[in-house]
């Protein structure tokens, strides 16, 4: 699983650092951009169904809204740490200022196992976080979303407890929320494929057809199976995808040479993305060991599932033939693989770029919720296409001018407009 000295946060403050020294940012800017400036923490008491009390860590921190409302998911996670939802929330406002939203990063969590809860507990959980927080978070402050092991059940308690307290119909306080009860249709969709059009486009710049192509991907949850779906049916060729296996506490690779096939593979997943190996081995998968994803022999290497899995010790197994990485996860490459990459002249779409495609679709959801008229799904995706591929252009044509590797390049872009807002604005 995760390495316990990686710090998400640190890594984070690492990376706005080195760009700030870059853009020659004064120091009242830099200190204002690279600290959260609310965090909240507080308790979440829940009678279990066994009659026991049991009381829950529970965590927001909204980092900076000088382009609007915070926006970011909530994660329910037993490792949950307030410096990974820290990182998270400093990520997601970069992720909303480089595709051009009007929103600013916030992040949540509770420290728990869904696995171990029944739905009434989970649905106690919700209900509890949105008492603690509810004058701190709404439509106009800061807009949740779900995240690991969260879905659209778990908003749509935190939205009807939400307007329980305020007296009214707030739909746009919480997005990712089921079609039909003020969700977007496209929305289940929208980070996996937002990644495949950057990916589409980066092939197009470096002259290579998809349909040429083969990709292996870390993780089989929603991100992946979006992302494979879409990769597809431009003619691309998945060969591996790992998965984490609830029963073994481990994660595991499976391959196929010839190429997955999505429908089969979906079919015998748990809700959790997990693969069933048996099942996988009957259908003539090859099952590694979870980290054998990035060893795979393809052209496209897709980390989509936890920070820090692409790091100075993972990158030995990467092989000569891969020349594209597209971050589906946040965080999956420290800075020692970053070096690697940009040495080997292997083209990175950096995460807050490539998967940005969640967030626009959340922010589409809030727009149709507050004007209440919905678009119809082909809308949903036009949009998000150009929205990404207008960001991703952006973004590739400063690296191209400024000899720059992608991640900086995303950087630059997004710290220099959330630093123009907090200056006019005259924060700093």
């Amino acid at each position: 699983m995760s390495d316990k000295s990686f710090n998400a946060f640190k890594m984070a403050q690492h990376q706005f650092d080195e760009v700030a020294e870059q853009l020659g940012l004064d120091q009242g800017t830099k200190e204002l951009l690279r600290t959260p400036s609310r965090e909240y923490h507080f308790t979440i008491p829940i009678r279990m169904d066994d009659g026991s009390y049991k009381v829950f860590q529970g965590f927001r921190v909204q980092h900076n809204d000088a382009r609007g409302p915070g926006k970011g998911g909530i994660r329910f996670h037993p490792q949950e740490t307030i410096d990974t939802v820290r990182a998270l929330a400093t990520w997601m406002t970069w992720k909303c200022a480089v595709v051009d939203i009007p929103l600013g990063g916030g992040k949540g969590g509770v420290i728990c196992d869904p696995h171990n809860l029944s739905m009434r507990e989970q649905e106690l959980i919700c209900r509890g976080w949105v008492r603690q927080i509810v004058r701190n978070v709404g439509p106009l402050q800061d807009v949740p979303a779900p995240d690991v092991m969260t879905n659209a059940q778990h908003m749509l308690w935190m939205m009807d407890e939400y307007e329980k307290i305020m007296g009214g119909k707030f739909p746009g306080f919480i997005t990712g929320k089921p079609v039909g009860s003020g969700g977007s249709l496209g929305r289940t969709e929208a980070t996996g494929y937002g990644a495949v059009y950057t990916l589409r486009e980066a092939l197009k710049e470096h002259k290579v057809d998809t349909k040429s192509t083969t990709a292996s991907f870390q993780g089989f949850g929603n991100v992946s199976q979006y992302a494979i779906e879409l990769y597809h049916q431009y003619g691309g060729k998945t060969i591996c995808v790992s998965s984490w296996d609830q029963e073994d506490q481990t994660s595991y690779s499976f391959v196929k040479e010839d190429g997955i096939d999505l429908e089969e593979l979906r079919g015998i997943t748990n809700k959790f993305g997990g693969i069933d190996k048996d099942k996988a081995k009957e259908l003539g998968y090859s099952v590694l060991s979870g980290d054998k994803w990035i060893a795979q022999d393809v052209d496209i290497l897709f980390p989509s599932a936890l920070e820090n899995q692409v790091n100075a010790e993972t990158i030995k197994a990467i092989k000569p033939r891969v020349k594209f990485v597209v971050e589906g996860a946040n965080g999956p490459t420290t800075p020692e693989a970053d070096k690697f990459f940009f040495e080997k002249g292997i083209f990175v779409v950096p995460d807050f770029l490539a998967n940005a495609g969640g967030v626009t679709v959340s922010y589409f959801e809030q727009v149709q919720c507050n004007m209440n008229y919905f678009w119809e799904k082909e809308e949903v995706l036009t949009k998000l296409d150009q929205k990404m591929t207008s960001a991703f252009h952006a973004v590739y044509n400063l690296a191209k001018k400024k000899n720059i590797f992608m991640r900086d390049a995303a950087y630059m872009i997004a710290i220099s407009r959330v630093a123009e807002a907090s200056k006019l604005r005259g924060w700093v």
